[in-house]
């Protein structure tokens, strides 16, 4: 059998790179990497991102959400700005 070589490169996360310990809900910079330009939360498959990171992620944005610093609902008419702003 002949083995094929990857075509893309290998994922890594971003926030071991970082040497983040915890991702806190408040800080917004952290968190819309994990985010679509829809304000999705992305998969560990499509980030790279570990286990460990991936659910302190979606922990941060549910409570992000629900604190009303990262909106649950983003309008699909004017996906050229961002998902959310930053609060000023």
């Amino acid at each position: 059998m002949l083995t094929q070589k990857r075509k893309f490169a290998k994922k890594y996360c971003k926030y071991s790179q970082m040497k983040v310990d915890y991702i806190d809900y408040k800080d917004t910079s952290l968190i819309k990497i994990s985010l679509s330009e829809r304000g999705k939360i992305m998969p560990r498959r499509l980030t790279g991102t570990s286990k460990k990171h991936q659910e302190m992620v979606e922990i941060a944005i549910k409570r992000a959400r629900h604190m009303a610093i990262i909106p649950y609902v983003v309008d699909t008419k004017n996906l050229s700005a961002p998902a959310f702003m930053t609060f000023k």
